[in-house]
């Protein structure tokens, strides 16, 4: 018997932090962790070497004629820092108030967990299921899934599928679980400028010199107008309008923006003009500035003028936006905005592209889309409002979730995204949890929806 909890925990209690060289214990044991779980299951397992961290594919072969559903997760997680902020040790899960807390139970390994446990319920019951699956977990998600397309690339063959189920997007409650339609791509820069050769003492040379913080404040304060939107010259061309039934879907939210104020602990938004805060997170484009500094950081005062100050600059992109026309735009426009005095390097990050699916019934729903993943739509529907006591709302999401995209642009395969995590999990952060009441309701559900789409096919 499959015990979804106490596997949970086992696969929480491995440091599977991608990002940290010296976790590689933590990356093996996770990965042999799951791998050995799918074996269980009854899936033959593949360890796919990458230059970072394998990828894990675990199959469940059948008749060509069945359908073939590939179930996405990753098996890393963030770093768990800062640890003192815990109330328990990351990497030691316990069970308070219903929920399970660990770094990585929200993130990614609950959900994943939820859709393998669906998995060895529905063939436990049901050992000749006429559906082809392919688990496909990586290590890399946390740190952009380097090694994700040349994968993808190289193995095209493994994914001859009908589409791509995954839970690596949120809900807003317990009851209220959302089925994600859009994912914002990114572009992420790092934009340094350079003054003196060296610091310089603010009193002698003070009123003689451009300092690099003025410069760097400055040129980032000319990226947005007075109402909010992003200045910068051909940011919004490629932009895709809102759907009326997406803003219909957004009222049925449930969450009011005073709650939403008091969740964030702040006590105005700062909105595009004609939005709501809650479609300016799903429907526009940004640009953030992550991280900004220069100068004297420590105690007390230090009068210089510093030689360099840098920003770290994040743009989430909707859908039909292109990360590298984005990325052209941004650094064009730095580059003509930066005055003379100081110099200017802009250094590029990772970026990748925006996804949207259309629900089938909906305006602009491709006439060429997959009946698996039309017929796996409308079950989520239907097992979602039966399991959950309310039917999804269809919505797109605010965060990145690059490799849909990439999936989409390689292989052709539309996603299904089920969310699982709550605002209140504190992904990223220290205390993250899982609530094991949304597990239990997703395996319920998830079994339901495969079961649909595998009936399909007779």
């Amino acid at each position: 018997m499959f015990d979804p909890v106490a596997s949970l925990k086992e696969f929480v209690r491995f440091p599977s932090v991608s990002t940290d060289s010296t976790q590689r214990d933590g990356m093996k044991g996770a990965r042999d962790y799951i791998g050995g779980l799918l074996k269980r299951v009854g899936f033959s397992v593949r360890e796919m070497p990458t230059p970072l961290h394998p990828i894990i594919i675990g199959r469940r072969e059948g008749d060509p004629s069945w359908p073939h559903v590939v179930i996405y997760g990753h098996y890393d997680v963030q770093p768990p820092d800062p640890i003192d902020l815990w109330t328990t040790p990351p990497f030691e899960p316990e069970e308070r108030d219903g929920r399970l807390y660990g770094r990585g139970a929200a993130d990614n390994k609950g959900p994943l967990m939820t859709h393998l446990a669906a998995v060895a319920q529905l063939l436990e019951e049901s050992p000749d299921l006429p559906l082809r699956i392919t688990f496909l977990i990586e290590g890399e998600e946390e740190i952009g899934s380097p090694s994700f397309v040349p994968f993808l690339e190289k193995n095209r063959d493994l994914f001859d599928a009908d589409f791509v189920y995954l839970s690596d997007t949120g809900s807003p409650n317990e009851s209220q679980i959302v089925v994600t339609t859009g994912l914002r791509g990114i572009v992420c820069l790092q934009v340094d400028v350079t003054g003196p050769k060296s610091d310089l003492h603010s009193g002698v040379h003070g009123g003689a010199v451009l300092n690099p913080v003025q410069a760097l404040t400055e040129l980032c304060a000319s990226l947005h107008d007075r109402d909010g939107r992003v200045d910068v010259p051909g940011f919004y061309d490629d932009v895709r309008p809102v759907e009326d039934w997406e803003r219909e879907e957004v009222g049925r939210l449930g969450v009011s923006s005073d709650d939403y104020a008091r969740f964030l602990g702040i006590d105005a938004f700062h909105t595009e003009k004609g939005y709501t805060p809650f479609e300016g997170v799903r429907f526009r484009p940004t640009l953030e500035f992550n991280g900004i500094g220069g100068g004297y950081q420590g105690e007390g005062s230090k009068t210089v003028i510093p030689s360099r100050a840098f920003a770290k600059i994040s743009c989430r992109l909707v859908a039909e936006q292109d990360p590298a026309r984005i990325q052209e735009a941004v650094v064009d426009t730095l580059k003509k905005r930066c005055p003379r005095g100081v110099s200017l390097t802009v250094t590029p990050g990772h970026s990748g592209a925006p996804y949207l699916v259309v629900p089938p019934g909906k305006p602009n729903t491709p006439q060429d889309q997959p009946a698996a993943l039309a017929s796996a739509f409308r079950a989520a529907d239907r097992a979602i409002a039966a399991e959950f006591g309310k039917p999804p709302l269809y919505l797109r999401e605010g965060g990145s979730v690059p490799i849909i995209a990439d999936l989409k642009r390689i292989t052709g395969l539309d996603s299904l995204m089920i969310g699982l995590f709550l605002p209140e999990d504190r992904l990223h952060a220290p205390d993250e949890s899982f609530h094991l009441g949304v597990m239990e309701k997703g395996i319920a559900a998830s079994k339901r929806i495969l079961k649909q789409v595998a009936e399909g096919s007779r």
